[in-house]
């Protein structure tokens, strides 16, 4: 089949195209569906398949045989629209005037149906120029090694109970009892170690424990507000506590003792391989690292105010199969991660819903930048994608994408990574002993 295709420029998200069919298309298209039909089903006095036009369309309607055939038709021509206009639809296409459906498709003539595509915002950069980023040294810096060993040590703390009679303040480390009273099940235990750090537990639970002494109980009450899709939501969570200690954590001192337990006969051994460790990881993952910092830093650039709802829905949804997806081949459900770290399915959507409208910002603004470049994707460049993926037959894979109207989104995904490659070739890089930066600033919090 053949078709043409005529687009005007995109108009609130909406691209609206018209397509034309030949005549002998639509007449094949219509025979097929006689054919089909007489196939699928027996009519009295003809054997399968050899029922006459007249004959169906007194039993089955000539109306709903040249329906069936339109919607064959739209079904083939949609991806040949999309391939043929190289557009990655936003949600589904609709055919027809809006709000009614398409003509039917009649015999002897061209067959011409409206489009209505939704496609992504075409939005600006605040500026163009690549961005300024902040990266580590390649090099492992004293503050990082220090850093790691002080991980690897906490592997190692141990928790001795505060001599001191004093009340819980923040910041401490202690052991509760919590008993479950209602909605908090994920909390309840008995010598639970809880860190007040304003990161562990609800703000709400903390300030109830703040305050309370030794062998103390306490019977606190609180409720988390969150909107979803618009509304409102509140859930009430109460619990008992129980005080059982005030916690110090000791961390034990690095010597060569210590390092022993590592694996190596001296501290200066095991910092030259943690060392090594660490500037070994880091000829990977600073590439990957410059390019995160990048996108994150062009999507600020972004110059739009909100991102289309049903974009940031399509974006949602990717990120929830991937998700799943990573979940299955651990071979756990969502429920069981969402119990096992204590997270509200609410709390976990609204989270996700975050995390997608940021991803959109970002695509959009490689989106903008690949357009202010004006680059494309070749054919010989879709074809290598295919290659790098290990499919086994190139040309059938190509083909079959071809014929669901997916290439566009390859041709997509290469454009924005040929702008992902000129900004990070192109970006103006710092380098900072970040680790050395956030111990001095703890050490300022510490000291206030």
């Amino acid at each position: 089949m053949k078709i043409t295709v005529t687009a005007e420029q995109p108009v609130d998200e909406k691209m609206a195209a018209k397509v034309t069919v030949p005549a002998a298309d639509v007449n094949a298209a219509i025979k097929k569906t006689y054919r089909d039909i007489a196939k699928k089903y027996n009519f009295q006095g003809f054997r399968r398949g050899h029922a006459p036009r007249p004959v169906i369309d007194g039993i089955i309607g000539r109306e709903a045989v040249l329906a069936q055939a339109t919607n064959d038709l739209l079904n083939a021509l949609e991806p040949m629209m999309l391939e043929e206009l190289d557009v990655t639809p936003v949600g589904r296409v609709s055919f027809g005037p809006e709000g009614a459906d398409p003509e039917l498709a009649a015999e002897g003539a061209d067959y011409v149906v409206d489009a209505t595509i939704g496609v992504r915002p075409a939005a600006e950069l605040t500026s163009y120029d690549a961005p300024e980023i902040n990266l580590p040294p390649e090099e492992a810096t004293e503050a990082e090694i220090d850093w790691q060993i002080n991980q690897l040590l906490s592997y190692q703390v141990t928790y001795e109970d505060v001599e001191e009679d004093r009340a819980v303040e923040p910041g401490d480390v202690v052991s509760v009892d919590i008993e479950n009273v209602d909605g908090a099940g994920h909390l309840a235990g008995k010598n639970r170690l809880l860190a007040l750090d304003g990161q562990q537990v609800p703000e709400q639970l903390q300030e109830g424990i703040v305050g309370m002494k030794k062998g103390e109980e306490k019977a606190i009450e609180w409720t988390h507000t969150h909107v979803h899709e618009g509304e409102e939501h509140s859930h009430t969570f109460s619990v008992k506590v129980t005080l059982n200690a005030i916690k110090k954590a000791v961390t034990p001192e690095l010597d060569d003792e210590m390092a022993k337990k590592y694996g190596y006969d001296t501290v200066d051994a095991f910092k030259a391989a943690v060392k090594e460790e660490i500037e070994g990881d880091k000829k990977t993952s600073i590439l990957n690292l410059k390019e995160d910092r990048v996108v994150e830093a062009v999507g600020k650039l972004l110059d739009l105010e909100t991102v289309p709802e049903a974009y940031q829905n399509e974006i949602f949804n990717e990120l929830a199969q991937e998700f799943l997806g990573q979940l299955q081949r651990q071979n756990v459900s969502l429920d069981m991660f969402l119990r096992a770290r204590g997270i509200k399915s609410d709390d976990f959507i609204a989270d996700l819903r975050v995390q997608a409208e940021e991803r959109a910002r970002q695509s959009l603004a490689l989106d903008a930048v690949a357009a202010k470049l004006g680059l494309e994707a070749s054919e010989d460049e879709v074809r290598a994608e295919f290659e790098k993926a290990g499919v086994e037959d190139v040309d059938a894979s190509y083909k079959e994408w071809k014929n669901e109207g997916r290439l566009p989104a390859i041709r997509d995904s290469i454009r924005r990574t040929k702008a992902l490659d000129w900004l990070v070739e192109n970006c103006k890089v710092n380098i900072v002993d970040e680790v050395a930066e956030r111990a001095k600033e703890q050490g300022e919090k510490d000291a206030e």
